[in-house]
């Protein structure tokens, strides 16, 4: 059992990932397969009562094919006599069908190919979107990148090959089924010819898949190269180091060549070897049933016939095959991340909070990043429509802490009560569906001014409403109303177009446009110039008493108004109280603000 279990997982991996996406629609391919082999075996077989009809014997009684009479013999029942005219107008049917068919299965196989396709990629943005955050920090980038891109469309590629090489296997047995009931000892010297040809591509299967491997990790590697080379593009080239960072590109270009030349070399070994190899078998089994078998005209041809197509089948299962072995290695590797995501899932409740009414209270709360304490022993309460700072050194914990509170991070210990209700017995994504966020990267998408406030919204008269409110409140409505497309303007990748300050403004005017109950400001006002600070400051005071405000601050001078600070020291909360009473009794904050000239 153990062994069976071994074999099934080396060689049918692949096809309960297929199967696992389409299930018995897979079956109809192989259906249809099936019907084109036999159709095309019927219509090789009319070859035979042809020739006797044309060489002038039209009692094709005398026709030693073996079981293959019982087919003439059924046509005949049917009252067709296979006179020349029957036996054409038969071929011509049998062969037009056959050809419907496979073209039939060919569309088919498109469709599936295409199905799958998406539902693996709707599968794997879902998971993706479950992803822990923790986990996510730690990932590798280039490699989710690469597999949700580059990787799902060789997928693709692998998922075609695949089934054309199954679908031409399904034909190799159907053409053989053909040759056991026409002559055994031809099936026998078939089947032996295909053994000697598949072992003979063993190793280039292996090698192949090997090189496959070695381009999907390739790839990945670059993938994160590059996204890190536009993500720095600007120290890069003011420092004068794109040519030392291009150097690393360009020996992973190398390696991702040489594994795609080592690809493109075993494929042309596969197919040089192809046709030589067909001749060869077809050259010795004639020889042999001529030579050693006594084999008369009509099994010869019909055999040499069938035989032809039987490993015609075959060599092209085994192209086929060969170029689905190509993108194994991507397959491997999409197997591998869906594992992945599925272990590392958010772990989400039942409950659904649609709005916070009361009080966000931490007991006892702790968090470590492996064996890295973090934050220790945290117990707070923050009440609706109170303004909490976070305040204290670099290290010290402030996002980490919000990360806790907005649900991106889970505690080791102790518990996270919304309105009195632990959060992992909460939909997180109810919960986290009031909070906006705005970090000190802001966070911009490569459209317009309007869809990145609006998140996409239709430009109906009350979202143009909002979006105006928005950008006056994010102190955005000036510059706006210089742009010569306004709103429309383009932003380009990462807001490439806008100064530092100009992106936090967009990101804080989205957090408004949608009107969060919870508005964290993670380093919001880091980019601004004192202008710019002080009219978002205003606006930020405004907002007290609408949102619960949770502000980590560096810059001092963002949290004077807030109604309670929390001064951290080493994962620790050393102190809470509003800016006046951390003044008089924290030493250490009050040289903070001394430091910031406040």
């Amino acid at each position: 059992m153990e062994r069976l279990k071994h074999y099934i997982k080396k060689h049918f991996t692949s096809f309960s990932f297929f199967y696992a996406y389409l299930r018995s629609k897979i079956l109809a391919a192989f259906i249809i397969s099936v019907f084109v082999g036999f159709i095309d075996g019927l219509g090789l077989t009319m070859f035979v009562p042809l020739l006797q009809v044309v060489s002038g014997d039209e009692s094709h009684q005398n026709i030693d094919i073996g079981r293959m009479q019982v087919v003439y013999e059924k046509i005949e029942n049917l009252g067709i006599p296979l006179t020349l005219g029957n036996i054409l107008i038969l071929m011509l049917v049998f062969f037009s069908l056959k050809g419907l068919a496979f073209y039939i299965n060919q569309v088919y196989i498109v469709i599936l190919q295409q199905r799958f396709i998406r539902k693996v990629r709707l599968d794997l943005i879902h998971l993706l979107n479950q992803l822990r955050f923790k986990h996510f920090i730690t990932s590798n980038v280039g490699r989710i990148q690469n597999t949700m891109s580059a990787e799902v469309e060789r997928v693709s590629q692998g998922f075609q090959n695949y089934f054309k090489a199954l679908q031409y296997a399904v034909m190799v047995f159907v053409y053989l089924g053909f040759a056991f009931v026409v002559d055994i000892q031809f099936a026998l010297l078939v089947a032996f010819g295909g053994f000697l040809t598949n072992y003979l591509y063993k190793t280039i299967y292996r090698k192949t898949k090997g090189a496959s491997r070695d381009l999907t990790r390739f790839n990945s590697i670059f993938q994160g190269q590059i996204i890190q080379h536009i993500s720095h593009f600007k120290y890069l080239r003011s420092t004068g180091t794109t040519q030392t960072y291009a150097e690393k590109l360009e020996e992973t270009i190398r390696k991702i060549e040489k594994s795609r030349k080592r690809l493109g070399v075993l494929g042309s070994i596969s197919g040089a070897i192809r046709e030589p190899l067909l001749v060869a078998v077809i050259v010795v089994v004639i020889f042999v049933q001529v030579r050693f078998l006594n084999g008369n005209l009509g099994a010869i041809i019909v055999s040499l016939l069938l035989f032809y197509r039987a490993l015609m089948a075959l060599t092209n299962m085994q192209n086929f095959w060969n170029k689905y072995l190509e993108v194994s290695g991507s397959i491997e590797n999409v197997q591998h991340f869906k594992k992945e995501l599925q272990e590392n899932q958010e772990e989400k409740g039942k409950k659904q909070t649609n709005a916070f009414q009361k009080e966000i209270r931490l007991e006892h709360l702790s968090f470590s990043y492996g064996k890295t304490p973090i934050l220790q022993d945290i117990s707070l309460r923050i009440q609706r429509n109170q303004s909490v700072a976070f305040v204290g050194e670099s290290g010290s914990g402030k996002t980490t802490l919000v990360n806790l509170i907005s649900g991106l991070l889970e505690p080791n210990q102790g518990e996270l009560l919304i309105d009195g209700v632990p959060l992992q017995e909460l939909d997180k994504g109810s919960f986290q569906s009031q909070i906006g966020y705005v970090t000190q990267d802001p966070v911009i998408f490569n459209d317009s001014i309007y869809n990145n406030v609006t998140f996409w919204d239709a430009p109906l008269p009350e979202n143009l409403a909002r979006f105006q409110a928005s950008i006056q409140q994010a102190a955005l409505d000036r510059f706006i109303a210089d742009l010569p497309d306004k709103e429309n303007t383009a932003l380009g990748h990462s807001g490439i177009n806008l100064s530092g300050g100009q992106k936090q403004r967009i990101s804080i005017a989205r957090e408004l446009y949608k009107n969060s109950r919870i508005l964290i400001l993670d380093e919001a006002t880091s980019a601004l110039d004192s202008e710019t600070e002080d009219a978002i400051q205003k606006s930020i005071d405004a907002l007290k008493g609408q949102f619960t405000l949770l502000i980590v601050a560096h810059r001092l001078s963002t949290i004077k108004n807030a109604d309670q600070i929390i001064f951290l020291q080493k994962g620790r909360i050393a102190d809470a109280g509003n800016f006046q009473a951390l003044m008089k009794r924290q030493p250490q904050f009050k040289r903070m603000v001394e430091l910031q000239e406040l």
